[in-house]
């Protein structure tokens, strides 16, 4: 096979996927600049610029990280990059750099740190963490500082990612029992599960629009979130209930990682791989 990946971009309007881009780099996480003319993915340890107009993946300069994750976003501003990396303490830490690239700026002292979502007033950073021995969803404020815990326990938790009014945050966690979709007001309270069947659900993004919320289901029985499995990207109201699903696809673990909507709410980027 000629390709291992495939950077999709899925229409709402129409209910389609087109394939913007195929590559031999297995390459996962897109996000969508915030001026609709790009998509940010990582692969092989590095960062790439895909331009809608070219798409072809151009490099991005990273300084002495080079051993990025799929924990990845671009700033409400379009201006700034947040991305994850295990170079400095083998585990991952936050790190802030310029959008074309360039000195990293260390954010999260504490380590591991995955970043998942940024603050649509550009002001905090949330990201899944581990803080002795437990996982939660944490916040910081963008450029760094002291640390937020909103949620935590002794179950997992991952994908953090704010609503556009900023008022909720998006995640998943197991803490019911099987691997759902969760919700937790920004400043801690409220705390509320939104979604509750047999599906193994993961990654939820809420639209900028504030009307849905675009999320990963494993089959039923999937342990952790696995690439090369037979999964679904499915659609739920903002408000939470029956989601529908829109895409069928080859893929799971970089599919949808990080922010993946366009600025617009009509479109959402994901990769899909070859089959074995």
């Amino acid at each position: 096979m000629s390709w291992k990946s495939r950077l999709c971009i899925y229409d709402l309007g129409v209910e389609e996927s087109q394939i913007l881009l195929e590559t031999k780099l297995h390459i996962e996480a897109p996000n969508w600049s915030p001026d609709g003319q790009f998509l940010i993915v990582n692969g092989g340890g590095k960062l790439y610029r895909v331009a809608l107009e070219k798409p072809e993946l151009r490099a991005i300069e990273t300084g002495d990280l080079t051993r990025l994750n799929n924990d990845h976003g671009i700033s409400p501003d379009g201006q700034t990059l947040a991305i994850s990396d295990h170079s400095a303490d083998n585990k991952s830490a936050i790190y802030e750099l310029p959008i074309a690239g360039g000195a990293p700026k260390r954010i999260t002292k504490n380590v591991p740190s995955w970043w998942h979502g940024w603050s649509p007033d550009g002001a905090r950073h949330a990201y899944t963490a581990v803080r002795e021995g437990r996982f939660g969803i944490w916040t910081c404020p963008t450029g760094g500082g002291a640390e937020r815990c909103l949620v935590e326990s002794d179950h997992h938790y991952d994908g953090p990612d704010y609503t556009p009014n900023g008022q909720w945050v998006w995640f998943n966690s197991d803490r019911g029992g099987a691997m759902d979709l969760w919700r937790v007001a920004a400043d801690g309270t409220a705390l509320e599960q939104m979604s509750d069947d047999r599906a193994i659900n993961w990654f939820p993004h809420p639209s900028p629009d504030g009307a849905h919320v675009l999320y990963l289901a494993y089959p039923e029985g999937t342990f952790g979130h696995p690439a090369d499995l037979e999964v679904r990207l499915r659609l739920m109201p903002a408000r939470g209930g029956a989601a529908r699903d829109l895409v069928s696809l080859f893929g799971g673990q970089g599919t949808i990682n990080v922010p993946c909507w366009a600025p617009g709410s009509g479109h959402f980027a994901y990769v899909e791989y070859a089959r074995p």
